[in-house]
């Protein structure tokens, strides 16, 4: 099998496209994070749902707890789930357009490799 050699702007583009791949890996993890803070905002909403309103209340904030009400922290939790969702929202879209920008880079490097593997077949014959 022969060696392809890359022009300097096809390689131009694999790195763009190496690029992208590592941004879309770190969007993946955000995702992810955002997901898990969302699941255990679920589950401490769903324990505040339980509790009566006399109860006492503590939120961690560092290493100390802070006596707090069960409406302040409905709010602040809920707020926290609202913020969570927009960033979500926001990584998807720019998860959609690094996706599309990978395929058109990908096309667009295909179409460069392509004349050049044509013509290494059409010397080897």
């Amino acid at each position: 099998m022969s060696e392809i050699e890359l022009s300097s702007e096809a390689q131009q583009y694999l790195m763009q496209l190496q690029m992208i791949q590592t941004q879309l890996q770190n969007i993946a993890m955000q995702k992810e994070s955002i997901s898990m803070q969302n699941f255990e905002m679920d589950k401490a909403l769903d324990e505040l749902k339980k509790i009566n309103e006399k109860d006492d209340v503590f939120k961690a904030v560092g290493p100390i707890l802070i006596k707090s009400n069960k409406a302040d922290m409905l709010k602040e939790l809920k707020e926290k789930k609202e913020l969570g969702e927009i960033r979500m929202k926001n990584l998807n879209k720019q998860e959609e357009k690094l996706q599309e920008k990978i395929r058109e880079g990908q096309n667009k490097l295909q179409e460069m490799l392509m004349p050049k593997a044509k013509k290494n077949d059409s010397e080897a014959n």
